[in-house]
């Protein structure tokens, strides 16, 4: 199972850098963004097998294809953002942290209109 290698890959970082975090800290927050590529290069076969079948549930409920590369795409941004605040909040950088999460919540925001404008002309469609 991956869930076994990545928690496995994750214990053994954690104590290298809690090691080498009293004497390197700079290495050792190097060292936990290097562990998050890896882990992040390994789901991404999981990830595109998610992205294809949701384009292919999409075609089947006929469901412009558009929208789903939109929620795809706010997906992306969050774990992205997630993922920097994290490596942000390990190098202590919380103020830095923050306003990528603001960021994020803007850029979502803003991919999230054309979906939003849909469902009220679905709506307004439906009410006479």
């Amino acid at each position: 199972m991956e869930i076994i290698k990545i928690v496995g890959l994750c214990l053994v970082a954690t104590v290298l850098i809690v090691i080498i975090k009293q004497q390197r800290p700079e290495l050792a927050v190097q060292l936990s963004i290097v562990v998050g590529a890896v882990i992040f290069t390994m789901m991404l076969g999981k990830i595109n097998s998610v992205i294809t079948l949701m384009r292919q549930l999409a075609q089947k409920s006929d469901i412009n294809v558009l929208y789903m590369g939109i929620i795809l795409k706010i997906v992306g941004v969050a774990y992205i953002a997630e993922f920097g605040a994290q490596i942000c909040r390990d190098a202590g950088e919380g103020a830095i942290a923050s306003k990528i999460e603001f960021a994020a919540k803007v850029i979502v925001i803003v991919l999230a209109v054309p979906v939003i404008a849909a469902v009220f002309d679905s709506l307004l469609k439906l009410v006479p």
